[in-house]
């Protein structure tokens, strides 16, 4: 059976049952909270069981070392989202530890494009859009530096108001642990 049959036979099953009912919650995030936090997997459960968060209570963002690499990318856009239609008042970011990213190599990982077969046309493309891969790919020497230099990023933006506070965090992916590194109230930005 492929992953997909698993899923959709699970998914009928789950709503069938109304196993639906216990995730029940609002549209908008009930603590105005929105956090900005790494796609790894040990986080999934983790990261909301750690921070006392329900579903329903706040935005999460995921990405790939709870990056931004662009300030006007998809990542600025979902906290912009957040913030102006969900009334998110403040912002988490959350690296971790033993994270996949820090030291990511992008010419390793544009050789294993070239190995599944995405040609020199698919590359170049997007040089051609402008995209720098090799600076695109990167990734951080410091889960430390990382989680300032995002902060900075959306603490500095022009679109975020001055009274949206910032936070950065790293959180132990095994014990759930998170030590604080940066702290800007609405009022001190």
């Amino acid at each position: 059976m492929l992953p997909i049959d698993k899923i959709l036979k699970h998914n009928q099953k789950f709503v069938e049952e109304k196993k639906y009912k216990k995730y029940a919650s609002a549209k908008k995030p009930q603590k105005n909270s929105a956090v900005l936090s790494c796609m790894d997997t040990r986080l999934v459960e983790l990261l909301p069981a750690a921070l006392g968060y329900k579903n329903g209570d706040i935005v999460i963002i995921k990405n790939a070392g709870a990056m931004i690499s662009h300030a006007f990318g998809s990542v600025m856009r979902s906290l912009l989202v957040a913030i102006y239609e969900l009334g998110v008042t403040d912002i988490i970011v959350i690296g971790h530890y033993d994270c996949g990213v820090c030291g990511l190599d992008a010419s390793n990982l544009l050789g294993k494009m070239l190995e599944r077969g995405i040609g020199g046309d698919g590359i170049e493309a997007a040089n051609c859009c402008g995209i720098d891969l090799k600076k695109w790919l990167k990734g951080f020497e410091s889960v430390e530096a990382s989680v300032t230099e995002t902060v900075n990023i959306i603490k500095s933006h022009p679109l975020i108001p001055k009274d949206v506070g910032v936070q950065g965090f790293i959180i132990d992916p095994e014990t759930g642990r998170l030590d604080n590194l940066l702290y800007y109230s609405g009022s001190k930005r």
